[in-house]
């Protein structure tokens, strides 16, 4: 194994070899020179992962937090600051209508649990989240890491089962 100092020996060896070159040193120039002529970049909205089925290219803008999805949380939690509430409230619009977001905060997923995107995206439904498989419901499986297709798998199994 290599000794951290013969690390840092390479490394400024690599270091020198590259401050040396002045081809480098000319490049880094003007790129300093051009970054700080740049003007400044307006703040993009926050971005998230689109599904697959979304026209709208790999990311979706979060829109700003609707006003009745902010009513909804400030009846559930009156003490919360209102900036938290609008953040997840923006977060909650992407789950679906309002009494869908109000049915996973019932079944146990918080507001600012962002895995029940991916468990609504994956065919799970809020109802769902307290059916059993095995010893555990559905929450406590996905809590634990398993994967949500598999549950999925697992209740579509149940259901075929049980009407067989």
């Amino acid at each position: 194994m290599v000794g951290d100092s013969e690390i840092d020996q390479i490394i400024r060896e690599w270091t020198a070899e590259r401050s040396g070159d002045p081809e480098l040193r000319e490049a880094d120039r003007i790129r300093s020179a051009w970054l700080s002529e740049a003007p400044p970049t307006p703040p993009t909205p926050p971005r998230i992962p689109a599904q697959r089925r979304s026209p709208g290219g790999p990311l979706a803008v979060a829109e700003p937090a609707d006003p009745a999805y902010v009513a909804a949380m400030r009846r559930r939690l009156p003490e919360a600051p209102p900036e938290l509430l609008a953040a997840a409230a923006s977060w909650w619009q992407l789950v679906g209508d309002v009494t869908e977001a109000e049915g996973w905060w019932d079944a146990g997923v918080s507001p600012l649990d962002q895995r029940a995107l991916d468990w609504r995206a994956a065919g799970l439904k809020p109802a769902d989240l307290g059916r059993r498989l095995g010893p555990l419901t559905v929450l406590e499986h996905l809590r634990r890491g398993s994967a949500p297709a598999w549950c999925v798998a697992r209740l579509q199994r149940q259901r075929r089962d049980g009407a067989a």
